[in-house]
């Protein structure tokens, strides 16, 4: 096995992955709503207690600092993995939301770019662990659109100002799993050097990490990328976490408009209706009111 872009094995586990889904959602499309829901609570706890056993086998069991420092939630698939079994028995909408479009668009992202089995020196010796990132990411856009398709949550158009607020609290509670870490020595301190951070994860909380991330860049403002005062003024440094509320709110929302639409058109339809018919009659009125003066 040798998963590269675009070869067999790269096709073969989007056709499983895709082929899993369907066998979900045809198994699920005639049951009873607390039927479905119990199936995918069921689904996400099974990937929770996963991402802890993933150091029951290589490369985590053979490397036991790497399973200390991996079995904590420090990326956004990972805090996704923790916190989704409590969003989905929550009645909150609004995290439901978050679930839906962060879940299915971190998951399908992982499953048409799969970097971390494609950068493994030795996939076939690690086979279980690629099993696992497949499972686990498949999980994590299976069950917010098995929700969605099964209608245990409607998707509204008007409650996506809430998406990128709730992302960047996810994204604290990544950067505070990462400080534990740090402070109970599962990774490295920091040194004197304040560029230097000991272990960078792709949860971006410190910065663009690659080519890829960058391309959110220019949405951050310079001043979230200098140091402002200290010996290190004036120096290019993004701040930790504060980086991304800009880009998160300019990239975020738009893409979480537009996937709302799918689902939430007719009422979007609507509203622009009547709000172009109280467009007009203001216009109306104001130019009558112009008249009588």
């Amino acid at each position: 096995m040798n998963i590269q872009l675009f070869n067999c094995w790269y096709f073969l586990f989007i056709l499983l992955s895709a082929g899993g889904f369907a066998g979900l959602y045809l198994l699920l499309r005639n049951r009873s709503q607390a039927t479905v829901k119990v199936v995918l609570i069921s689904l996400m706890a099974f990937a929770l207690v996963l991402h802890f056993m993933k150091g029951l086998f290589p490369p985590y069991s053979l490397d036991y600092s790497r399973h200390l420092r991996d079995s904590w939630f420090i990326n956004i698939c990972g805090a996704n993995i923790a916190l989704f079994p409590f969003m989905l028995i929550s009645k909150n909408k609004y995290v439901k939301d978050y679930m839906f479009y962060i879940g299915v668009l971190s998951g399908l992202i992982a499953i048409f770019y799969p970097i971390d089995p494609i950068l493994k020196p030795d996939q076939s010796a690690e086979w279980i662990d690629v099993l696992r990132f497949y499972l686990h990411h498949n999980l994590l856009w299976y069950v917010p659109m098995l929700m969605v398709l099964l209608k245990l949550h409607t998707i509204q158009y008007r409650r996506i100002w809430a998406t990128p607020i709730i992302f960047l609290c996810v994204k604290l509670f990544i950067i505070l799993n990462q400080i534990f870490q740090s402070e109970l020595g599962f990774i490295d301190l920091r040194g004197d050097d304040i560029h230097a951070i000991p272990y960078v994860n792709n949860s971006l909380i410190w910065g663009p990490d690659g080519n890829i991330s960058k391309l959110i860049d220019w949405a951050c403002p310079e001043f979230f990328k200098t140091i402002p005062v200290g010996p290190h003024a004036g120096e290019t440094k993004y701040w930790p976490w504060f980086w991304l509320i800009v880009p998160c709110f300019v990239i975020v929302t738009p893409i979480c408009f537009c996937i709302s639409l799918i689902f939430d058109f007719k009422q979007f339809k609507n509203d622009t209706l009547k709000a172009k018919h109280a467009f007009r009659a203001w216009k109306k009125n104001t130019k009558r009111e112009k008249c009588e003066l």
